[in-house]
């Protein structure tokens, strides 16, 4: 994982004041001065290995400059993680949190994450099944927790999710346009005038997808954590599944610098297979799924055009941003086409 000086972040992170709270809240008493390191892969909050030398953590922040209202929520990233925590589910435990300034800090899982297709076409073949059954098996286990249960009830307003969804990534759309996408409106308006009635409940992760995970080390590929929670909430998992379903396999022909996708490797499984086994899992049916994959597409060409406005502007900071700006247009193609 590629790594940037630590002058480049000296404005991210006040290393000073967390020394501090890890010794006063937290407890851990440090082997000495707290180093930082930027984690590759972040387009959106900013995450960072910490180190005293003996020890590492990891630190997650929101983006610098530009950010948009609800989308860089620390406190629902710690809170959720806290409770899906407390049932065994795969999530990083959390040592640290901080309202003000926002941030927190988390165990380091040990692990690989699978960002690049060069990362995947090194998973040994006889394990990329697995990889992928884990991939569904994880989401529909976070799918069945509930959400009462683990002190999540009142976490998001599920009734009518789906609609919002529409409207807030439409909303957010707005506040980070810089040129015309007539496409991307043109998707905007047909989502929201088609939107299905499905009356499942879940716990929502909002960006589920291989490179958010850790897969642990060993023979037999497992999750060993899911990372990145800023958008979960409780609402609609079809939603969850439409991101599942885009990133795994829903890039084809589409040029994309930010992530592998699984499905152009042979020998990893198809999505038909991985859609049986989560119905399976879940026990639920799919309903409308297309308007689901329009959706995914949607709200990632719309997270991108954040990202090209940012970086526009000076305001991201790490590497791998070229390009980004180039996906939006094939992105709501994409999706006018399916819905």
């Amino acid at each position: 994982m590629a790594g940037a000086a630590i002058h480049d972040h000296a404005e991210a992170v006040d290393l000073d004041l967390v020394a501090r709270l890890l010794r006063n809240q937290a407890r851990i008493e440090l082997a000495g001065p707290l180093e930082l390191e930027l984690l590759a892969g972040g387009r959106s909050n900013l995450t960072y290995v910490l180190s005293d030398g003996r020890s590492e953590w990891v630190l997650r922040r929101p983006p610098l400059g530009h950010v948009l209202a609800t989308a860089h929520d620390m406190t629902r990233e710690e809170r959720v993680q806290q409770a899906l925590g407390s049932t065994g589910f795969p999530v990083p435990r959390v040592v640290l949190a901080s309202a003000d300034p926002s941030f927190y800090v988390m165990e380091r899982v040990a692990g690989t994450v699978l960002r690049t297709d060069g990362d995947l076409a090194g998973v040994l073949r006889g394990q990329r099944s697995a990889v992928g059954h884990a991939y569904v098996d994880t989401l529909a286990a976070l799918h069945a927790i509930d959400p009462e249960a683990v002190g999540l009830a009142d976490f998001g307003r599920p009734q009518g999710f789906a609609s919002r969804q529409v409207r807030r990534w439409t909303k957010q759309l707005e506040s980070s346009r810089s040129r015309a996408v007539p496409v991307l409106d043109e998707l905007a308006t047909k989502l929201a005038a088609d939107v299905p009635g499905n009356d499942r409940t879940s716990i929502v992760h909002g960006d589920f997808r291989l490179d958010n995970m850790i897969l642990a080390p060993g023979a037999e590929p497992r999750i060993a954590a899911v990372l990145d929670w800023e958008m979960s909430a409780l609402g609609d998992p079809l939603t969850d599944l439409g991101l599942a379903w885009l990133f795994w396999e829903g890039w084809r022909g589409i040029d994309n610098p930010i992530a592998g996708t699984a499905g152009l490797h042979a020998d990893y499984p198809e999505w038909p297979e991985l859609m049986a086994r989560y119905r399976e899992r879940a026990g639920a049916d799919v309903g409308d799924f297309a308007w689901y994959q329009a959706f995914a597409c949607f709200k990632l060409a719309v997270i991108l055009e954040g990202i090209y406005y940012r970086d526009a502007r000076g305001l991201t900071v790490g590497e791998g941003f070229a390009g980004i700006g180039e996906m939006v247009l094939p992105l709501a193609t994409r999706g006018l086409d399916l819905i």
